[in-house]
């Protein structure tokens, strides 16, 4: 006999870990809502309702080499998004400063390609250095596959935060990029957490992957000991191999987000891309298991109001402080 969503909450309210078999078992309970609950009440009692914010400026963006079949960014397709070798400096830093006063616990500098150039990283800190100055924002940064001399100078620059996503389950990677591998990831990730930083790492569901590889995502990143995971959700972008990818249904995306929390009980399940496609959702997903969100403007996507967010997630019974 199976057995019940409630037994494996309380396998994991306990300090128990399931195992890929339990997690595909539970995807396919036809009992949505409970599962939705058991999910919450597990958030609860691991995490409590404390809900982190965090927000990111595209530092570069577009003139990617690489071949990612999701992303606007890479030069092997056609897309509109806009193309710029650096952000401005005064930019950034009103951005991170505004970020802080609107109540944001975290401000990252993203850039797009494999790796960050010499001069380009030189000119990022400077622009953390600057902004340092300016607010008391936690500071992130997500510029790649860099190495551990890079990773210790962001360090040493006031980054508390390093941030790298798995994008999918290593069996359907190579399906979707072949530029680069999710062991270089791997290594970046944990070259990162060797220099003190904390590291961010989640991925996209909705890519045409199926449960049983968003399921082996979770586990690696729980393997892997993440404790800050978004969740991105495909958000399909002209001229990119997927933009005409199939739509997850709501249920396929509460169910992904419970079990994430399932796998991962005591880290923070953030809603990251694609959150605008499920507005009418997202009450229900603040109740299977989120409980972090990137807020704003995305990479190349519209994201959200700030003031908004924080109306909503206070609503939904969360703290902010």
């Amino acid at each position: 006999m199976k057995k019940t969503i409630q037994y494996w909450k309380d396998f994991v309210l306990k300090g128990g870990a399931i195992d890929a078999a339990i997690a595909l078992e539970l995807s396919s309970n036809p009992e949505n809502d409970a599962l939705y609950t058991a999910a919450n009440e597990i958030r609860q009692h691991f995490c409590g309702n404390n809900f982190d914010l965090c927000a990111i400026a595209n530092a570069r963006s577009g003139r990617c080499s690489e071949d990612c079949k999701w992303c606007a960014q890479s030069v092997h397709y056609k897309t509109m998004i806009d193309e710029y070798e650096m952000i401005d400096e005064k930019e950034a830093i009103e951005q991170a400063v505004y970020n802080s006063k609107m109540g944001v616990h975290k401000f990252s500098l993203v850039t797009s390609g494999k790796k960050i150039n010499p001069e380009a990283f030189d000119r990022i800190l400077n622009m953390f250095d600057e902004i340092r100055k300016k607010t008391e924002i936690k500071l992130c940064a997500s510029l790649g596959l860099i190495d551990d001399d890079a990773l210790s100078k962001l360090k040493q620059h006031g980054v508390t935060c390093y941030h790298c996503n798995l994008e999918t389950a290593p069996s359907y990677f190579s399906d979707l990029c072949t530029s680069h591998t999710t062991d270089e990831k791997i290594r970046t990730l944990m070259a990162a957490r060797n220099a003190g930083l904390n590291v961010c790492s989640g991925g996209i569901i909705g890519m045409g992957e199926s449960m049983e590889q968003r399921i082996e995502m979770a586990l690696l990143l729980r393997k892997l000991d993440i404790k800050s995971i978004p969740i991105n959700i495909l958000h399909p972008i002209a001229g990119t191999p997927l933009e005409n990818t199939t739509k997850l249904t709501d249920e396929e995306i509460l169910t992904s987000i419970a079990l994430f929390r399932f796998i991962n009980p005591d880290a923070m399940i953030r809603f990251a891309g694609g959150r605008s496609l499920i507005l009418h959702i997202q009450e229900k997903a603040l109740k299977a298991g989120i409980n972090a969100a990137l807020v704003g403007d995305l990479l190349t996507t519209v994201g959200s109001k700030i003031t908004d967010d924080i109306d909503c997630f206070r609503n939904a019974g969360f703290l902010l402080e």
